[in-house]
């Protein structure tokens, strides 16, 4: 299973690439999953549901099960749970997807737009192995040669480049 964080900041658009890329990766025959770090927390249900009694009520975990999937709810406390024990809880498939985790060592694709105004991410990010955006950076504002450049309007060739990417490494590898 292969890691590909996708990082940059809040407004840039990591969320509409993936959405852009997934259908590219699964027509060329990987099974793709994604992990979505939300940094503010969210709910998956609604007050005065069962699931939701039974979570406030003290259970650890609670799964809703659909005729389609299931979520499971897992209360942690304090300590966030490491990217490894989350990959854990997953299904095998080719590659993982990995919204955020900004700081963790898996290699990265920066979604960088320059009209935020903000600095971009990959000078002070050395596992950001590419760059995908809608400017044309020159000079001090051009990333490395090792770093590759790929257009944010063209979905297509980032999943080609994901794909191939000899710089994506595969988990369990990671971990040896």
């Amino acid at each position: 299973m292969k890691l590909l964080g996708i990082v940059g900041w809040s407004g840039a658009g990591k969320t509409t690439l993936i959405e852009a890329v997934l259908p590219h990766l699964m027509a060329a025959g990987l099974s793709v999953s994604t992990i979505k770090h939300a940094h503010k927390g969210f709910e998956l249900d609604r007050p005065g549901k069962d699931s939701y009694r039974h979570q406030a009520a003290g259970a650890r975990e609670v799964l809703l099960l659909g005729d389609r999937r299931f979520a499971l709810l897992h209360e942690f406390g304090d300590a966030e749970p490491s990217l490894d024990s989350l990959l854990a809880h997953m299904e095998p498939v080719d590659l993982v997807l990995i919204e955020g985790f900004r700081d963790h060592p898996i290699p990265k694709l920066e979604v960088y737009r320059q009209a935020l105004g903000l600095a971009p991410l990959w000078p002070t990010r050395p596992a950001i192995i590419a760059l995908a955006t809608d400017a044309a950076l020159e000079g001090s504002s051009s990333p490395p040669d090792a770093i590759a450049r790929l257009d944010l309007n063209l979905p297509s060739q980032i999943a080609a480049w994901i794909a191939t990417s000899s710089a994506i490494v595969d988990w369990k590898d990671r971990l040896q």
